[in-house]
C-alpha cells in the first residue's frame, strides 16, 4: 500500500498544491485512525467541504442550465453530490489508497466503502478551502464536475429547458417564424391573480395557457403548443 504520509502524488491528482500539507494529511485521516493514534480526523473538514461543494455545484448548475427552475436543479445537484457520485469521484482521484484508517476499518474494507470515500472527497475540498480560499475550491469543483455535468446535459437537457425556448426552436426550424405571446385574460384578487396567454405564429393560434403570472401562463401555453405541433409532425 502507498505510504499515506507521502501525499505529493495525491495532491497532484487532486489538482491543488497545498501551502499547508498538514491539511491534506488531515483530510485523509478517518476517525478510526484518529481514535487509535490520537490525531485529528477529517470530520470538521468534511463538514466544511460539504458546504463548499453545495454552493459550487449550485453555481455550476445555474450556469450550465440557465433556463432550469429550482425544482429541476435540486435533484440534479443531489445527483452530483450523492454518496455514490462522490465515491466515484474519489476513485477517479485515487484517494482510497491514501486514506489513513484504523486497523479494524482497513481490514473490513473501509478503503472501498462509499461513505468513507465520499467523506474524504468533501474533506479534501474543505482542506483546499482552508488552504487557499473559495476561488481555489470552486475551480477544483469545476474541474471535478466537468464530466458529470456533461453527462447530465446529454441525458436530460430537454427535460429542463424552458418550453418557450423549445417552442421557439421548433417553430423557427419548421416555419421560419418566431412565436408571439399576448395576454388575453387578467383577473382574480390581488393575492391570487389569474392570467391567460395565447401564443401565435402570425395569425395562427397555437395554444392558450393559464397561470398565476404572465410567465407561468406563457410557459403553459408553450407546453400546450409543443404538444400540438409534435402530434402533427
Amino acid at each position: 500500500m502507498t505510504d499515506p504520509l507521502d501525499l505529493a502524488t495525491l495532491a497532484r491528482s487532486i489538482g491543488h498544491e497545498f501551502k499547508d500539507a498538514t491539511l491534506l494529511e488531515r483530510a485523509v485521516t478517518h476517525s478510526s485512525f484518529s481514535h487509535e493514534n490520537r490525531v485529528a480526523d477529517y470530520e470538521r473538514l468534511e463538514f466544511l467541504g460539504d458546504a463548499v461543494l453545495q454552493l459550487a455545484t449550485t453555481v455550476l448548475l445555474g450556469e450550465r442550465f440557465p433556463e432550469a427552475h429550482e425544482g429541476q436543479l435540486s435533484p440534479l445537484r443531489a445527483r452530483l453530490v450523492s454518496t455514490t457520485a462522490l465515491a466515484t469521484l474519489a476513485g477517479r482521484l485515487g484517494i482510497g489508497p491514501w486514506l489513513r484508517l484504523g486497523i479494524g476499518e482497513a481490514a473490513s474494507g473501509g478503503r472501498d466503502r462509499p461513505r468513507v470515500l465520499a467523506g474524504a472527497v468533501e474533506a479534501v475540498l474543505g482542506a483546499v478551502f482552508q488552504d487557499a480560499g473559495y476561488p481555489a475550491a470552486e475551480a477544483l469543483v469545476r474541474t471535478w464536475m466537468a464530466e458529470p455535468l456533461a453527462g447530465l446535459a446529454r441525458e436530460e437537457e430537454h427535460d429542463w429547458k424552458d418550453p418557450r425556448s423549445l417552442l421557439q426552436e421548433l417553430v423557427q426550424s419548421t416555419l421560419g417564424e418566431t412565436p408571439t405571446y399576448d395576454v388575453t385574460v387578467q383577473d382574480g384578487p390581488p393575492h391570487q391573480p389569474r392570467f391567460g396567454v395565447v401564443v401565435r405564429v402570425g395569425d395562427r393560434v397555437l395554444a392558450t395557457g393559464e397561470g398565476p403570472s404572465k410567465r407561468e401562463a406563457s410557459r403553459h401555453a408553450a407546453e400546450l403548443a409543443l404538444v400540438g405541433l409534435r402530434a402533427q409532425s
